[in-house]
């Protein structure tokens, strides 16, 4: 895949969260729905605890039957240091070199982390959804911010996300009697096809096939089971 930079990383934590506030209103949510698409991707990063080693990987799946087109992965140093709110910034560098070995052209892009669920409302999925310019979706596994009930015990039962008022994303029980997903906008797609997607790319698991396929590969990287 053509990326085309979009800043530097060689950055101060104080110099992030001004560059998230203005790369925020950047981002694209009023769109028209998304109805399909042939191809989508996962991307998903692992890496060592006290480590500024990066593992990250990118799997292509079509939409059809999930099947993997591609598996691409990269490893990559992060100086940036563990601040919430700002892990884009240790593990962006890296997925961005893995996307840079993508051969097809996924037309959805699913992140393992947070899209406008996010404080400064530019969670890992807008931050490498802008760098992409491709639909992104956030589909988190935790709360980072904001409030909700829960939802319905069945899969496909979902609940909004609000932080005083506005709308964040949606909790969405993927499978039955699991702990739910956050599922939030990244960029250049709506919260009502977001969701459909994640929900669409469940087969069984609490996972949706992109990011637990991303999930097994960086894990295999990591472990120097898997070739990049």
């Amino acid at each position: 895949m053509n990326i085309q930079p979009l800043h530097s990383w060689q950055l101060t934590p104080t110099q992030a969260i001004a560059l998230q506030r203005e790369l925020a209103g950047r981002v694209i949510v009023e769109t028209p729905l998304l109805p399909s698409c042939d191809l989508i991707a996962g991307a998903d990063v692992s890496y060592e605890r006290h480590s500024s080693k990066f593992f990250a990987g990118v799997v292509v799946l079509r939409t059809d039957d999930l099947s993997i087109v591609e598996r691409c992965g990269a490893v990559a140093d992060s100086p940036f240091p563990y601040i919430p709110g700002l892990l884009s910034f240790r593990e962006a560098p890296a997925l961005l070199e893995a996307f840079k070995r993508v051969q097809s052209q996924p037309e959805v892009v699913m992140f393992d982390g947070q899209g406008l669920a996010h404080p400064r409302r530019f969670g890992i999925a807008c931050h490498v959804g802008l760098w992409l310019d491709l639909p992104s979706i956030g589909c988190a596994k935790s709360l980072l911010t904001g409030k909700y009930k829960e939802p319905g015990d069945i899969a496909g039962s979902t609940s909004a996300l609000r932080d005083s008022g506005e709308l964040l994303g949606q909790v969405v029980r993927t499978k039955t009697r699991v702990k739910p997903l956050f599922v939030s906008v990244g960029h250049r797609i709506e919260l009502d096809s977001a969701v459909r997607f994640v929900l669409s790319s469940c087969r069984g698991y609490r996972l949706p096939e992109p990011t637990r396929q991303a999930h097994l590969f960086v894990t295999e990287l990591r472990r120097g089971e898997a070739s990049m």
